[in-house]
């Protein structure tokens, strides 16, 4: 069961654990160092990931929408001092579940901190992300991940759940 959160209002609460109804048809990962230079391996990780699942169709609202989702995580959450996020080998990670009639989209990064949407300035060349993920995706959330961090994911509707 995929939970809708309200429309860019930063939830306090996290958006429940999805049950065993929900188990994906498919599922891929892809661990991130944390370099500015991931999301160009995100994105190339995004096409592989759809060429195999044959949705090449989603492939533009996917791309962006992860694309933000590790920006965020590798411009604000990776920015803490703890000792353990600097040794981690991969402190960022991207997984793509494939369910009946979602693609959800989750980055799971080591701060505690929920997404935090920023208002809009018309003339400002950031604060956009999370108004992305609310416009291309048919929800979106954050979960705390443990032992330490969160996963903030986006579920786009199959071109086949579409009406």
């Amino acid at each position: 069961m995929i939970t809708h959160t309200s429309a860019l209002a930063p939830d306090p609460t996290p958006a429940p654990v999805p049950g065993p109804e929900a188990l994906p048809l498919g599922f891929a990962a892809c661990g991130l160092d944390g370099r500015p230079q991931n999301v160009s391996r995100a994105r190339r990780f995004v096409l592989l990931t759809l060429e195999g699942w044959v949705l090449p169709s989603l492939a533009g609202d996917l791309e962006l929408v992860v694309t933000e989702l590790v920006t965020n995580a590798v411009r604000h959450a990776l920015g803490c001092p703890d000792r353990a996020v600097e040794e981690a080998e991969y402190p960022v990670w991207l997984g793509l579940s494939l369910h009946p009639r979602h693609l959800v989209a989750a980055v799971t990064d080591p701060s505690p901190e929920p997404p935090r949407p920023r208002p809009v300035d018309d003339l400002g060349t950031g604060g956009r992300g999370m108004h992305l993920i609310e416009a291309l995706s048919d929800t979106w959330s954050w979960t705390p991940a443990a032992p330490r961090g969160k996963t903030v994911w986006a579920a786009l509707l199959l071109p086949t759940a579409r009406s």
